[in-house]
């Protein structure tokens, strides 16, 4: 491996153009194989938000708005990054690397939009790692979304639908695929 890798998945407020993101997840793996990981929940405006979208993700169930929102109280709240806070580290986690994902292409369409918001440009590498077409590549047949592709490859999912947890997914089905010796337990 050559240039970083950055393995990363965001939970967003619908499919619709312009979706935001509402939480992200990244890990980081330079060519030395040392791996940094960032997860947090963004601050959003819901305004355009699709309803729909939100219940995918469990918004009013895991986000601390949505919580606030729905009344459910938590002994911990997870940290909520501004926008102005995560815009630069999402650029710093995504330089330079190339991106790997479920259906990444959805997912640096919105980081794209974010970080120019905030008057910076996505630094990682234009082609993107799909794992969901590595698997159909690897099978040599068409198996379907993130946790069909986990399932396929005998790799353990994570916290499906979560930022962390699709991230975690995403890397064990590339780590299966490309032959690395990277898959632990889940936790």
């Amino acid at each position: 491996m050559s240039a970083p890798i950055c393995f990363l998945d965001v939970e967003s407020d619908g499919l619709h153009p312009g979706r935001k993101a509402w939480e992200a997840a990244f890990i980081r793996r330079e060519p030395d194989g040392t791996e940094m990981t960032e997860h947090f929940y963004l601050s959003i405006d819901l305004s355009t938000a699709d309803p729909a979208g939100l219940r995918v993700g469990r918004f009013y169930d895991r986000h601390p708005m949505g919580m606030r929102i729905s009344h459910l109280g938590r002994v911990q709240t997870p940290t909520v990054k501004p926008i102005t806070q995560a815009a630069p580290l999402i650029a710093r986690m995504t330089h330079g690397a190339q991106i790997v994902g479920a259906v990444p292409s959805f997912d640096t369409e919105i980081l794209d939009r974010l970080l120019r918001e905030q008057g910076l440009i996505p630094g990682w590498h234009y082609r993107l790692t799909c794992v969901e077409t590595l698997t159909a590549g690897h099978l040599r047949r068409h198996v379907g979304g993130l946790g069909k592709c986990a399932e396929a490859l005998g790799v353990p999912i994570e916290g499906e639908h979560t930022a962390l947890g699709d991230t975690r997914t995403a890397m064990r089905i590339y780590d299966a695929v490309m032959g690395t010796t990277r898959l632990e337990a889940v936790a």
